[in-house]
């Protein structure tokens, strides 16, 4: 007896703003799997949120499949840390003609199980590409934030010159009008004991071409060194052994620069030197 491959559909959600986040809700033989997943914990109801499609669908996105398996984040839920409340993992891989998902976990409940699924890999791969480059719910911040970390992670060479590493580049739909960037310096330090800092900026964007936008800023924060026009939004407590101030306070949660302004951006062919206080 023959088993009917599994059919992949990726559907995206995108509330209003302020109503929650854009999500991805794989959908298996027509139903909702985020959600048969929540029915199988405790309680009634959705727990799961699925992961936004920047993560999963973006240039390099994880649910293409390839000969070697890697694990995928297709859900958090909660109030966010995984060993609460949960998350939803899976692993993808290749296998001959078909996609399989399994090695299913929670790290929240250890006897969290899945059946495996099955995919042709034709229709999955298909699927996958359909939905990302389906960009009905982008908003052109989001755009240019993504654009701007893909084209800042390949430049190794001017992070690895000024001992820094991409940590983020964010916006919200809520803020409409600017994005979020986030270095870390030095390199290489997250999970060691040596003190490290964040380095990060709020920067304009407007309704102009996401992608224009963001080479402009490419160009404009690679033409120096970043950490000259950015400013010390955190790190570790022995920061301040690598040179830098502690800022008086916290921008990350004021979605502006310390001085509470957007940080306007130079003309290509300028790095200019923080505004003084």
């Amino acid at each position: 007896m023959t088993t009917e491959p599994d059919l992949l559909g990726l559907s995206i959600v995108c509330p209003p703003p302020g109503e929650g986040g854009i999500e991805v809700r794989p959908i298996v033989g027509g139903r909702d799997l985020l959600a048969d997943a929540s029915r199988r914990g405790e309680g009634a109801g959705p727990r799961y949120v699925g992961s936004g499609p920047r993560y999963l669908l973006g240039r390099a996105g994880p649910l293409h499949a390839t000969a070697t398996p890697h694990e995928v984040r297709l859900a958090g839920s909660g109030c966010g840390l995984e060993q609460c409340c949960g998350a939803l993992y899976v692993t993808v891989g290749r296998d001959g003609e078909h996609v399989v998902w399994a090695g299913w976990r929670d790290p929240a409940h250890q006897d969290f199980e899945l059946p495996e699924l099955r995919f042709t890999a034709g229709q999955y791969e298909a699927e996958v590409l359909r939905a990302g480059a389906d960009r009905s719910w982008a908003w052109p911040a989001g755009t240019v934030a993504q654009l701007l970390e893909e084209g800042l992670r390949e430049r190794g060479d001017w992070l690895a010159k000024w001992e820094c590493e991409v940590e983020a580049v964010w916006a919200s739909r809520e803020e409409p009008d600017r994005i979020h960037l986030v270095l870390r310096h030095p390199r290489d330090r997250a999970d060691t004991d040596l003190p490290w800092l964040q380095f990060g900026m709020t920067l304009p964007i407007s309704a102009d071409d996401p992608s224009g936008q963001a080479e402009h800023l490419e160009a404009w924060l690679t033409a120096g060194d970043p950490r000259t026009i950015a400013e010390v939004w955190g790190g570790t407590a022995d920061a301040e052994q690598l040179g830098y101030p502690w800022p008086p306070s916290d921008p990350l949660f004021m979605g502006t620069t310390g001085r509470g302004e957007v940080r306007p951006v130079p003309p290509l062919g300028t790095h200019s030197q923080p505004p003084s206080p």
